[in-house]
């Protein structure tokens, strides 16, 4: 009796997609050139950041954060699933589960959190150019980096604490990874306080978000709108734009994953696929897109890529 508790506390079993004969490994070689295009494209997101002097603006700190919290998202997801496809093991160990589930609702916050920062900065930007280098000055920067991974990690260890106090009576993973929503199954509890905790948190991090998110935005769009200079709505198309975009991609995935866990009609197999876009989605296109729509980054990166291939040619 005590070796079989240990086993179910120390041992959980994933529940696997339905995968057809021979899909296995041309699923796993899809999903290695996501995972290593997704890892590519961040990473070169960073490095510019980091090296290229013009980059090394208030936007640019703030934006340092999303490809950071990306990687996060897609290595702590990802990498484990294609390897249960692969060897067909669906095992994993209990604190691993915990921590992938941790490092996965980091995640999410993360990115209505720094989108959030990233708008207010496009708001002192363009509605109050003479003053922003007083306004977003160093240490304003490190609080508002600060209070994004703070706030965000508060609520998430809020979540999780919550969930070590109650006993465990199953080892079954209801998912191709874990989440909390999925952890609270195995309870035998009474789980009622962690999900209007759960509940909370998502209410807290979506209405801090969208709140400065639209204010932000809709006082960009006044100032375009009452001036006349072509180049502030150059500007304000080409920043904003792309987090817009961002922003939509994930709440139509996120509110779809959240609300199928509310409702037991919904395919298994679709719940997992669509919890597994939050994850894959924006690393994707969060680099690509502020590449595309950020004129600063993508003249600096081409800049770079030319330099690049002029060497390799001398």
């Amino acid at each position: 009796m005590e070796n079989s508790s240990f086993a179910i506390i120390s041992n959980l079993t994933l529940d696997p997609f339905f995968i057809p004969p021979g899909g296995k490994f041309p699923i796993f070689f899809l999903g290695i050139a996501i995972y290593f295009f997704a890892i590519s494209c961040n990473l070169t997101l960073l490095t510019l950041i980091v090296l290229k002097r013009n980059l090394h603006k208030p936007m640019y700190f703030i934006l340092f954060s999303l490809p950071l919290n990306d990687l996060i998202g897609i290595t702590a997801m990802l990498p484990k699933v294609l390897s249960d496809i692969v060897t067909e093991t669906h095992r994993v160990y209990y604190p691993l589960c915990v921590l992938q589930a941790f490092l996965l609702h980091m995640y999410g916050g993360g990115i209505l959190f720094i989108l959030a920062a990233m708008s207010f900065d496009r708001y002192v930007a363009i509605c109050m150019p003479l003053r922003y280098s007083t306004v977003m000055t160093p240490r304003v920067i490190i609080c508002i980096i600060s209070l994004v991974w703070g706030l965000d990690l508060v609520l998430v260890v809020l979540l999780f604490s919550l969930q070590a106090r109650l006993p465990r009576c199953k080892s079954v993973i209801m998912n191709v990874f874990c989440d909390n929503p999925s952890l609270l199954k195995l309870t035998c509890g009474n789980t009622a306080l962690n999900n209007i905790i759960g509940l909370f948190n998502t209410a807290v991090m979506q209405a801090i978000s969208v709140s400065v998110q639209v204010f932000s935005y809709v006082k960009i769009l006044i100032t375009c709108l009452v001036t006349s200079t072509s180049e502030t709505k150059t500007k304000a198309v080409n920043t904003c734009v792309a987090q817009l975009l961002i922003l939509l991609i994930f709440e139509v995935v996120a509110t779809f994953t959240i609300l199928s866990h509310r409702f037991k009609n919904v395919s298994a197999d679709l719940q997992k696929i669509m919890g597994m876009l939050i994850f894959l989605v924006p690393p994707l296109l969060n680099p690509i897109v502020y590449g595309l729509y950020t004129s600063e980054i993508r003249s600096t990166l081409l800049s770079f890529l030319q330099i690049r291939v002029s060497t390799a040619f001398c």
